[in-house]
């Protein structure tokens, strides 16, 4: 499954944890701001923002599991299984494929308010991308630089959610992952100390005890409450390599070993890559399962204006620095 999540200091920054048991060529891949978009049942975008983020390209087209664009504005899809609903196609309503969906919002809205705007005309259209990719069931976390929110086409239609926390992962609902973090709220950084009951003399044996309760396993809903709690608390200088590094830091207090998340056969879910964007920078950060090096893509290192994707193969295998 995966994480998402937003972080600010002096900069904001928006990324996630891709897990998953099997992987596409997936590349740190910018779209310029003159790569025609091409859209199945929409008017095509020949000029629009630039974008920078994970995707696996099928047919020159950017199938993006994470992006950000040159505005700021942030969006990653995550697996959502049984609750996705996809509709038919709506005569009054700009349908919108589950695959298009992150290059539409990214090209056009530079913040949340832009794309609360565009929500409301939206059918999120049960459309695949070809017979060997059909569309995957997903909902959506976008942000901006102050706010995010999480979509989701549900079968009692489209909800689009204030997100306070600023994290994602997979099922439920995302309703009910915020009313689920009720269950938690006795949670705290600090020692703990005995509520169980006055006659009986309780004390904390050992230092490192503060959440005591805290969920660790990889359920979605636990990574939910993991993920929020370490990031709602989180502490970090505001320089780009502190940013960075308490970023990954968050993302890995949820991430998934080989072997602990059976899929069948010989099969495990892995946290294949994470990511972290400098949404004020245009700056793509990534590590992946094999490389625990930080990588990074600057996207206004390269033509912006250009009319052909580019792309990044990413950098797998483990990078030692021999000392001696």
């Amino acid at each position: 499954m995966c994480t998402a999540i937003t972080y600010n200091t002096n900069d904001h920054y928006f990324g996630r944890n891709l897990d998953l048991e099997y992987s596409y060529k997936e590349e740190v891949t910018i779209t310029p701001r003159n790569f025609e978009l091409k859209f199945r049942k929409v008017k095509n975008l020949e000029n629009h923002y630039a974008i920078i983020g994970m995707a696996y390209i099928a047919n020159d087209y950017p199938l993006y599991y994470d992006a950000i664009n040159e505005k700021g504005l942030g969006m990653a899809g995550l697996n959502f299984p049984d609750n996705a609903d996809y509709k038919l196609e709506m005569e009054d309503k700009d349908n919108i494929a589950p695959f298009e969906f992150i290059p539409y919002i990214l090209a056009q809205c530079s913040n949340i308010s832009e794309v609360k705007e565009l929500l409301k005309n939206i059918n999120i259209a049960s459309i695949n991308f070809s017979e060997e990719l059909p569309a995957s069931p997903l909902h959506w976390i976008i942000a901006d630089k102050q706010s995010s929110i999480t979509v989701e086409s549900v079968k009692d239609g489209l909800k689009v959610y204030d997100n306070p926390v600023g994290v994602l992962t997979n099922n439920p609902t995302f309703d009910i992952h915020m009313f689920n973090l009720n269950n938690y709220m006795n949670l705290s950084i600090e020692p703990p100390t005995n509520n169980f009951s006055k006659k009986l003399n309780l004390e904390a044996y050992s230092r490192g005890m503060g959440a005591m309760g805290l969920p660790g396993d990889l359920s979605s809903a636990s990574r939910f409450v993991k993920a929020t709690f370490t990031k709602m608390n989180s502490l970090s200088g505001s320089s780009e390599s502190e940013s960075i590094s308490q970023f990954f830091h968050i993302l890995e207090s949820v991430y998934q070993q080989r072997g602990c998340v059976h899929m069948g056969e010989d099969k495990y879910e892995i946290t294949i890559y994470s990511s972290c964007c400098n949404m004020d920078k245009g700056i793509y950060y990534y590590k992946t399962y094999e490389n625990s090096q930080i990588t990074s893509i600057d996207m206004n290192k390269e033509n912006l204006d250009s009319q052909e994707l580019i792309s990044y193969e990413l950098i797998k295998g483990q990078q030692i620095l021999m000392q001696n």
